[in-house]
């Protein structure tokens, strides 16, 4: 039995029907419909009718099937608890200057605020008698309605606390003939048998006994829009006595409804994408964790933002159930969410699409779109005005579109905002992209559509603001990546210009050559580096207790970089530390490191037999600062004579810490690429891997 038989077979076994019997009134009335007692046959014809009505309801709002699921699921076995911000918030930002800063201080993806307020869904909805739901295009608003609905007709058991019953509308319906909210609802009733349908409908209206959800106002054809809202704001000021939620896009509301409360969907947080998860694999909880662990990786960031929305996070969980993976090419998933966005959305749902030019085509908002992105990239912008973004839509589409005579990029950018929600604005004015893992993928759409990427090796190499656009670029080179990853070998190679730069880089491929270790030869040159340019940086400092922490962080960098491939190329988080603490952490990444046979020679016995012996002579903190530092330079030379390395090898100028340390990062992104990328020639990784982290032959 599925989630959704079950939620039937619940609803006609009583748990649905208490609230009607709630109204049916004293002595068997029917909201006072009629002036005598019901007999028998009477209530078992309403008690039918009201099993009827919680049925169709369920079947009908109750069940989930989106993106090509094979199989529908219950909405209430998935549903996650949504959360609310107030509609100031998203309005609260005076500049884009100061959009800019926030985001920036934040320090992470997203772009709402984790400070912003929020209050759950489901508290709201009983607080208020009249509520605007607002949010961008799969954020979960018609969700929601339809969650309200089912706990609405749980009664007393639900979580919706108000005696009414639910009546679900689709405001799309009315984009043609007779706009009247009553009698949609009055067919509800008709549908299910129920006795004198139009006047329990209008009894039930005056009485106020009703919870009329409103979902999809943006739907609405923008020729209907006036006459429609007219309607609504007419009959709930007719009949105020009832509750109403209603839907909308944040792009197509005009804050026009008067007795409404507007409140915005917030983004899903963390312990609300992990329940949607677990909900999504109930049956199978072990997929459920796995999924979210990798979710939760490292090089899984970029993916993970596009989850902070239901309909993107669903589109997650369905390629994850596939294949128990994310895509190997991430830029597949980018283009399935973007893909989702501008057209099946839409598409699943029976939208009118309300597109201003008959020529603007899916593919030609893509490259719009993605020029847009990567201008705004290129210049560092993540907020952009809308005058800015409506000239550069009316100077595209004025190449695309040459038979146009007159463009409104104004139009076009309110039509893409309303429709596919992949632009939204912030602030009054002020847009950006929905997500900036969107506008990442964009922009590298761009650059290799337009073969871009020799610019973008020698621009952008090292600057980390780009790594993503660097995965997703290999990723979208069908022909291959080669170019991409020998253009990047080519400009690595520039950072290692100075003769104590190439010392250091053959005493690695010296120190590690020939030995023991599984390892493939560039992932212990790796690890050798690592350990020489944090000792490096370990010698630049005075501070006795830094310089201590900051050699035994040399060894565990270097055993992060041996057991997860990664760069370490920093020193994060050194503070003072006792000497006995620092020398036990460093003696006991020696052993790991001893472990892993990276050298071929075995001083590393040596190196912890003096580490141990130097535990005994630990100055004590009343000893005079030339002690602490004497102490802290044999500690540093104990270390270089365990890795064969010398005191002015690692007696590196600012500009080489600099360089070494690009020089690193490059290396490793090529990683990164050639494991993003769809296909690489072997012949060529082969060579590229044989060079990397070595001097060149013509160095």
């Amino acid at each position: 039995m599925t989630g959704s038989e079950v939620l039937i077979a619940q609803a006609i076994s009583g748990i649905a029907v208490p609230v009607f019997q709630t109204l049916w009134g004293q002595g068997g009335k029917v909201l006072g419909l009629f002036g005598k007692t019901l007999d028998e046959k009477a209530k078992q014809a309403i008690f039918k009718a009201s099993r009827q009505y919680a049925q169709n309801y369920t079947e009908r709002h109750g069940i989930l099937k989106v993106l090509g699921m094979r199989e529908p699921v219950s909405l209430e076995s998935v549903y996650t608890t949504v959360q609310f911000l107030d509609d100031a918030a998203i309005q609260s930002f005076e500049s884009i200057e100061t959009l800019e800063t926030v985001y920036r201080k934040a320090k992470q993806r997203s772009f709402q605020s984790k400070d912003c307020p929020k209050q759950p869904g489901i508290k709201v909805a009983n607080q208020k008698q009249y509520l605007m739901v607002l949010g961008s295009p799969g954020a979960g608003k018609s969700t929601f309605l339809r969650r309200m609905g089912l706990e609405a007709l749980k009664g007393k058991k639900g979580q919706f606390k108000h005696a009414c019953i639910p009546v679900l509308i689709e405001l799309k319906t009315f984009n043609q003939g007779e706009i009247d909210i009553e009698h949609k609802i009055a067919e509800e009733f008709r549908i299910c048998g129920f006795p004198s349908y139009q006047e329990f409908t209008a009894k039930a209206l005056e009485q106020g006994k009703l919870l009329i959800l409103l979902d999809g106002l943006d739907e609405v054809p923008t020729e209907r829009m006036n006459p429609v809202i007219q309607h609504i704001q007419n009959f709930v000021d007719l009949h105020d006595k009832n509750r109403f939620i209603a839907s909308c896009r944040v792009a197509a509301y005009r804050h026009n409804f008067r007795r409404f409360t507007d409140v915005a969907m917030a983004e899903f947080d963390d312990a609300q994408i992990e329940n949607f998860i677990g909900n999504w694999f109930g049956r199978e909880p072990e997929i459920g964790q796995e999924c979210w662990q990798k979710l939760n990786h490292e090089d899984n960031k970029a993916a993970k933002e596009l989850t902070q929305t239901p309909l993107l996070l669903t589109l997650v969980c369905l390629l994850y159930q596939r294949s128990r993976k994310f895509p190997t090419n991430r830029a597949t998933l980018y283009e399935r969410a973007l893909r989702v966005l501008l057209e099946e959305w839409a598409a699943e749902k029976g939208v009118f699409k309300d597109d201003v030019y008959k020529g603007l085509d899916t593919k030609r908002k893509e490259m719009m779109l993605s020029e847009i992105a990567h201008d705004a990239f290129q210049a560092d912008h993540l907020f952009l005005p809308r005058r800015e973004i409506t000239d550069q839509i009316e100077q595209l589409l004025a190449e695309m579109l040459p038979d146009e005579t007159f463009i409104d990029g104004e139009a076009v950018l309110k039509s893409i905002e309303k429709q596919h929600g992949v632009l939204v604005q912030r602030a009054e004015g002020i847009y950006s992209f929905s997500h900036l893992t969107l506008q990442e993928y964009l922009t590298a759409q761009y650059i290799d559509d337009h073969r871009q990427i020799d610019k973008l090796v020698k621009e952008h190499l090292t600057d980390e603001r780009w790594r993503e656009v660097f995965l997703l670029v290999s990723g979208l080179m069908r022909g291959g990546a080669d170019e991409l990853l020998l253009l990047m070998e080519t400009e690595a190679q520039t950072y290692i210009n100075t003769p104590r730069l190439q010392a250091l880089l053959r005493w690695a491929d010296w120190v590690t050559a020939d030995s023991e270790s599984n390892m493939k030869p560039v992932a212990k040159r790796a690890i050798a580096i690592a350990i020489a340019y944090a000792l490096a940086d370990a010698n630049a400092y005075a501070n006795a207790y830094v310089k201590a922490k900051a050699i035994a962080d040399a060894l565990d960098q270097a055993l992060a970089l041996a057991l997860a491939y990664a760069n370490a190329y920093s020193l994060a988080g050194i503070f003072a530390k006792g000497y006995i603490e620092t020398i036990t952490e460093a003696i006991d990444n020696a052993y790991k490191l001893k472990e892993l046979k990276i050298f071929k020679d075995d001083n590393l016995t040596v190196l912890i037999a003096r580490l141990e012996a130097l535990k005994t002579k630990v100055p004590n903190d009343d000893q005079p600062l030339e002690k602490h530092r004497a102490f802290a330079d044999q500690l540093l030379h104990t270390c270089l004579k365990g890795f064969n390395l010398t005191e002015k090898l690692i007696n590196l100028s600012e500009a080489e810490v600099k360089a070494i340390s690009k020089y690193c990062y490059a290396n490793f992104l090529i990683i990164q690429c050639k494991e993003s990328a769809v296909r690489v020639s072997p012949k060529t990784w082969a060579a590229i891997e044989e060079g990397m982290l070595r001097v060149p032959d013509n160095g």
